[in-house]
């Protein structure tokens, strides 16, 4: 296994050109690439939980201004909710917005759609995940990271609270 610097496209065109006999690809290349013939060997996304992303802020803007903080998890509840209500709507904002054609763009909706928490509430197992993540690549080896040293699920499970999710 070789890694290849750059872009999704590049590692592509590695594989079309028979540089490498398969890539680890991401939406929307591997749209293409099933288009003209390549399968899917693994989905790694479908096997492992870990956090595709989240809100990010410091310690001490959580404790001086939870109600901020607060707004901002609604306001993207309220996005996140909103795209998975309007599928035509948040397809054309991806053909717009990433220049991509529908066909793509759909499926890319469909993909994205798989990895969308349903409550906005940090997953214990996902950072977990994440966590062991940095240690192969040799980072937190010396001691066992706890939740609450990567995460701060409080206000999260507050504001699911508020919006009527069913939280475990």
């Amino acid at each position: 296994m070789v890694g290849i610097p750059g872009q999704q496209l590049q590692v592509y065109y590695s594989l079309e050109s028979g540089f490498v006999e398969a890539a680890l690809l991401s939406p929307p290349v591997t749209f293409s690439a099933a288009k003209k013939g390549y399968y899917k060997i693994i989905d790694v996304g479908a096997m492992v939980e870990m956090p595709g992303g989240g809100l990010t802020t410091m310690i001490k803007t959580i404790q001086s201004r939870p109600a901020e903080v607060k707004r901002v998890i609604h306001a993207l509840q309220s996005a996140k909710d909103e795209i998975r209500k309007s599928k035509p709507k948040t397809v054309e904002l991806i053909v717009k917005l990433l220049k991509m054609d529908k066909e793509a763009a759909s499926e890319t909706y469909d993909a994205f759609q798989t990895t969308l928490s349903p409550n906005g509430v940090p997953n214990r197992a996902g950072i977990d995940n994440l966590v062991r993540s940095l240690q192969t690549q040799g980072r937190f080896t010396d001691r066992k990271i706890a939740f609450t040293e990567v995460a701060d699920d409080r206000l999260a499970t507050e504001v699911a609270k508020e919006l009527g999710y069913k939280l475990q």
